[in-house]
């Protein structure tokens, strides 16, 4: 909007030049100096004699009723921007102006390179978007061929002088209400959105409007922050203080986005503010900022781009520190750390956030995974969860804080005895009684094993000062991760359903073992994990079947410095026993408990007995109880081997040495058929024997013939839950066997087709009672039931749908060679063969090529005629894991609740 214009002084007018900053309206604009130092100087030039319509102004207060624009408004205004922002103009200003004037007066121009000057002033008035103020009685040339030019554009109907301005009004919204930023956000869906920079109130702030709808926003630019003058009362910048670089860096910012055409991605909102990219044709003005030193890296808002983008935002501020650019003149680097990289085995999970690595040379090194938190005890509440019961004795936070156990199990599942890439990010000195730590990111297979624990909200990320450098290289990923444990509410983010370990503690309690040893013998077997090894064959175990805490005794050996013994064998059965079991599944066998409330019995790991193993290490010798158990035989041979060895240092008297033979394994049995897969549900199947298809086809034609010579009266029947039936099937309108499964209101029935194993929702007058000799007593149901022998599926319902698309393509409407293996519970389990060809000489087992191609998970079965096949199958799996296919793109997904997430994952 133009201010009132005085009469035109009639004195010398003198030619100068400058940069269009701004466009205010379609007669004003605002013109930047040549500078000299700093932001170069700026003046508001109004083209004379020229009127434009007005634009509607923003609200000032809450809830005040907008104003709206004149018609042509935004047209004016817009032409006029489109001609001139961010052009080097000519303008006129007289040389004497008014003391009351606050801005110059004049004509615009624009000198092109093939030496024509353009005068905007005349083009405005050419294309019908401004008025021309016309003084009675005045000689001014200039006024009197702008007037001519009004008149032709009257004439011809541009512009305002159109028939049809009226409707060139913008609708605009000035604000979306606080309620509804983030329903805003989410239907943008991540795209890029066209809008108009209208001001820039620091240089990472901005307001736009967002086209083509006008909606009028402030957005602070994603991932970084610049120096700002801070605001009065008034909310404007505060001039009594000056920010080091705010100026500077708000300027950067308007001389290439002030009301400039950039597009606009909204990724969050900050109070009510939205957050988002600005991207601009030449680039991102995020990234320059920070090349440039005017910006530093946001913890918060990076943490909601995409990983390649805040990637560039960390690589450009790490230019500008390297050079010390502006805001990091200052700046001094971390030190340097020797060994950044190794790689090592996890020996122990120390806690949610600490390993226990052994390195390649053997020493054994304690590691913390860099900037995140294990669980804490005021993660939750006390209202919100329920309190557990009070335990005597000492404090146990992995059972008592919730999420410490379940922290320590995922980590224990995915490290204890495997291989790890190790990057060092920082050392935290030591300080008060605290240790020093070595803080690292470590890597399985790629995946990031921190980013992976804080996406399942088993640990939280560290906050850090803002200029602090001592984090983990891949700190923006973990802030991703917490943010997306954190909107779905998962672990230490969760509100209800908060994970209670009520640990029965049996350690050094006589009576507590006596009551507990009936209950625990009557099992053969149990499974146990191995907390801590005291010494070689001593140790703790937690039994997740009842919760229990035990101490536990191997059974059968001792492991002692014996005084005719060459060597002290109890360290390195120590140090065997603890690389054979620490932290690991195993399973036990009970035999009694001794005096101070220890179980005494037998254990397994991996299928190796431990009394057995140590006695063939030579680190232990056979007890007496040993030599009257059921595993004599195998201590016996174990001792014989360790003395063909030279590893048995125990002298003792000669004793007799036999040699005990294997039993002879049962082997798989194997009887396969030929059937045909008519329907598939997950990983269950129904299939019909190919031998059995004449007399399938035969009962089909019976049933046709019987139904068309005596037809149904329609309502004659009232099906029934249970009911055998004829029943129409609505894709083909063809009568077959069913079994009414469900009868709900209007007529509806749900039935169950006997010989092809679908189902469909029919009306009651679909069904009919079965022609006599058609029913199960003479023909049994045709279709088979069976479930998919030694697979399982994942847990995510997306992998799960994924799966069972496979399997349906891989085996409806074929014939195939089926297998019965096992029963559980009434459900015959199978395995699917593809029959052999000439040019696969090979039968393809369905369910292995699904797990190898990354869809299933192998069932393990414990039976000694499975081995060979589990061998298969497991080395399918382990092969998918490492190609990453299928459910393991992200890692190791059997004990997680979702997809790892880029681990991202």
């Amino acid at each position: 909007m133009s201010a009132p214009q005085p009469p035109q002084p009639e004195t010398p007018v003198t030619l100068n030049r400058g940069v269009v900053k701004q466009v205010l309206s379609g007669d004003t604009v605002v013109i930047r100096g040549v500078p000299k130092g700093g932001p170069p100087p700026e003046k508001t030039f109004s083209m004379s004699s020229l009127v434009a319509p007005k634009l509607a102004k923003r609200p000032q207060a809450p809830g005040s009723n907008p104003d709206e624009d004149e018609p042509y408004a935004w047209e004016a205004r817009e032409f006029l921007r489109r001609k001139v922002i961010g052009q080097t103009v000519l303008f006129t200003v007289p040389k004497e102006r008014a003391a009351n004037q606050n801005r110059d007066y004049g004509t615009l121009f624009i000198d092109h390179p093939n030496g024509v000057r353009e005068n905007i002033n005349e083009l405005m008035v050419k294309e019908g978007l401004v008025t021309v103020r016309t003084v009675a009685g005045s000689k001014d040339p200039v006024l009197q061929q702008l007037t001519e030019l009004q008149d032709q554009a009257k004439a011809a109907k541009k512009g305002k002088w159109s028939d049809e301005a009226s409707t060139h009004v913008r609708q605009i919204k000035w604000a979306v209400e606080g309620d509804k930023m983030l329903n805003f956000v989410d239907k943008t869906e991540g795209k890029p959105i066209n809008a108009i920079i209208e001001h820039v109130r620091d240089g990472s702030t901005v307001r736009a409007f967002l086209l083509p709808d006008f909606t009028y926003i402030t957005l602070m630019m994603s991932g970084i922050r610049c120096p700002a003058n801070k605001l009065d009362s008034d909310g404007r910048p505060d001039t009594s203080v000056k920010v080091e670089f705010a100026d500077e860096a708000k300027y950067f910012t308007e001389a290439r986005l002030l009301q400039q055409d950039v597009e606009i991605v909204l990724e969050s909102v900050n109070n009510n503010n939205f957050v988002g990219t600005v991207l601009h044709p030449k680039g991102n003005i995020a990234e320059e900022l920070l090349k440039n030193g005017y910006a530093h890296c946001v913890d918060w808002s990076i943490a909601m781009m995409k990983k390649a983008d805040a990637d560039k935002l960390r690589q450009a501020e790490k230019l500008a520190k390297e050079k010390r650019l502006r805001i990091w003149k200052d700046w001094t680097p971390p030190p340097q750390i020797s060994d950044k990289e190794f790689t090592g085995t996890v020996v122990e999970v120390v806690n949610g956030d600490a390993l226990m690595v052994k390195l390649p040379n053997g020493t054994v090194k304690k590691i913390f995974l860099a900037s995140i938190r294990p669980p804490r005890e005021q993660n939750v509440s006390t209202e919100e969860r329920t309190p557990a019961p009070p335990r005597a004795g000492r404090a146990r936070p992995l059972y008592d804080i919730p999420w410490m156990f379940e922290a320590r199990e995922y980590l224990r599942k995915k490290l204890i005895g495997k291989k790890v890439n190790v990057t060092v990010d920082y050392i935290q000195p030591a300080r008060d009684s605290l240790p020093e730590k070595t803080c690292c990111t470590v890597a399985i297979s790629s995946v990031n094993i921190a980013e992976a624990l804080v996406s399942k909200g088993l640990a939280t990320v560290v906050r850090y000062r803002q200029n602090d450098d001592q984090r983990a290289s891949a700190y923006d990923a973990l802030l991703a991760a917490e943010n997306k444990a954190a909107k779905s509410m998962r672990g230490v983010h969760a509100k209800k359903d908060i994970p209670i370990h009520r640990v029965n503690d049996i350690t050094a309690d006589p009576a507590k073992a006596k009551n507990l040893l009936p209950h625990i013998m009557r099992n053969s077997r149990i499974e146990a994990l191995v907390e801590f090894v005291v010494n070689g064959s001593r140790m703790r175990l937690y039994v997740p079947k009842d919760s229990h805490l035990i101490t536990f005794l191997l059974s059968g050996i001792e492991v002692r410095c014996d005084k005719n013994a060459a060597v002290n064998t109890e360290e390195a059965a120590l140090q065997f026993t603890r690389d054979k079991c620490m932290q690991r599944e195993v399973e036990i066998q009970v035999e009694g408990t001794d005096r101070n409330g220890n179980f005494i019995g037998w254990l397994w790991v991996d299928n190796v007995n431990l009394s057995v193993a140590l006695v063939e290490a030579g680190l232990a010798r056979i007890h007496a109880t040993g030599e009257n158990s059921r595993y004599a035989k195998d201590l016996l041979n174990a001792k014989n081997i360790a003395k063909a060895k030279g590893l048995w240092k125990y002298e003792e008297k000669e004793e007799k040495t036999e040699t005990i033979e294997e039993d002879k394994a049962v082997d798989r049995k194997t009887d396969y058929k030929e059937v045909y897969v008519v329907e598939v549900s997950e990983i269950g199947f129904y299939c019909q024997i190919a031998a059995s298809g004449s007399k399938l086809n035969a009962l089909q034609a019976k049933m046709a013939q019987e139904m068309a010579a005596n037809p149904p009266l329609p309502g004659a029947y009232s099906p029934k839950k249970g009911d055998l039936c004829a029943a129409k099937y609505p894709a083909d309108n063809m009568w077959y066997r069913a079994k009414v499964e469900k009868v709900t209101g209007g007529g509806k029935v749900s039935v169950f087709y006997i010989d092809y194993g679908n189902r469909a929702d029919i009306q009651s007058t679909q069904c009919a009672p079965l022609p006599p000799g058609l029913d199960i007593n003479t023909d049994k149901p045709y279709a088979n039931h069976y479930t998919l022998a030694f697979v399982s599926l994942p847990k995510e319902l997306e992998d799960i749908k994924a799966a069972e698309f496979e399997f349906k393509e891989s085996v409806v409407d074929r014939t195939l060679l089926l297998n019965v293996e096992y029963d559980i519970s009434g459900v015959r389990h199978a395995t699917l063969l593809v029959p052999e060809t000439e040019k696969d000489k090979e039968k393809l087992d369905i369910g292995k090529s699904l797990v190898a191609d990354g869809f299933l998970l192998v069932s393990k079965r414990r039976e000694k005629r499975f081995e060979k096949i589990m061998i298969d199958y497991m080395a399918a799996q382990e092969e998918a894991k490492k190609k990453h296919l299928g459910i393991w793109q992200y890692g190791d997904i059997r004990e997680d609740d979702d997809k790892e997430f880029g681990m991202g994952r």
